[in-house]
């Protein structure tokens, strides 16, 4: 596959990826839901991105094909003097109504141990972030800076005042359950489960499997049967190096029947 339709199916990928709940179901932030978007992902990349980076163009591509969305501003640096504060992701103009949008591209594994309520218990691969700590920065730190004094300056340059605006998100994320352990789902999208996770010892059940561990901007793209598959001991060897890193690897699997699963392995 050539770079540019490699692109084009991370693209689609992301496209494909549901949107984490609907509406305003969690903390009343409510979900920006783009209809009819392009189809082709057609804008330049100047320089290689992160995943989360690549998503926000992704975002960004979708809404210019959209003729009733006009994109104001994009990753806007909200500096004070020299200082960064932070970012605003975007400034749009729909019709006549200003909306700051937040993008947030996330995986995340259920762990039924952690807190009380839903939005506890799902966590990132390695450990390092959670949902609830990203639901908390969005409502404390990235959507109230528009109504900082930092933000004033820009907004009038604009012609507008932060009262105007609509504040949304566009919240997109794979989820990953506990192996043959079904997880409930209240306020989230169940849409959003892209496969489940191993631990080590649980390998064992797929000693007859190939398998293939995607890079990390790969992590968009559903499995695919033409990549370089591993064997089994060839894969348990590989894979060892990202747990000893405490990184847990995502990976595919290609069963003997030719079904295609996702997965992560998780080191702890």
């Amino acid at each position: 596959m050539n770079n540019q339709a490699l692109l084009q199916a991370r693209y689609s990928g992301f496209c494909n990826t549901a949107l984490l709940w609907q509406g305003d179901a969690i903390r009343q932030l409510q979900q920006l839901d783009i209809h009819d978007y392009q189809a082709t992902f057609l804008r330049k990349l100047e320089r290689p991105l992160r995943l989360g980076q690549l998503a926000e163009r992704f975002v960004f591509n979708q809404l210019d094909a959209l003729k009733d969305f006009e994109i104001l501003a994009e990753n806007l640096q909200i500096q004070d003097q020299k200082r960064t504060v932070g970012e605003l992701d975007a400034l749009l103009l729909k019709g006549s109504q200003p909306i700051h949008l937040e993008m947030v591209y996330k995986f995340y594994l259920y762990d039924a141990t952690l807190g009380l309520t839903e939005t506890q218990k799902w966590i990132g691969p390695n450990r390092r972030d959670s949902l609830e700590e990203k639901l908390d920065k969005l409502q404390k730190q990235q959507l109230p800076l528009l109504h900082s004094e930092f933000c004033r300056p820009i907004l009038e340059k604009l012609n507008l005042k932060p009262t105007q605006f609509q504040q949304k998100v566009l919240f997109k994320a794979q989820l990953f359950v506990p192996y043959q352990n079904e997880s409930g789902f209240d306020s989230l999208n169940p849409g959003c489960v892209k496969g489940f996770y191993l631990y080590p010892n649980q390998l064992r059940e797929f000693t007859d499997s190939k398998f293939h561990i995607p890079p990390k901007m790969d992590w968009f793209l559903e499995p695919d049967t033409f990549v370089d598959w591993q064997t089994f001991e060839s894969f348990k060897k590989n894979s060892n190096s990202f747990l000893e890193q405490q990184k847990s690897p995502m990976f595919w699997i290609k069963k003997p029947n030719g079904e295609l699963l996702k997965a992560f392995l998780v080191w702890w």
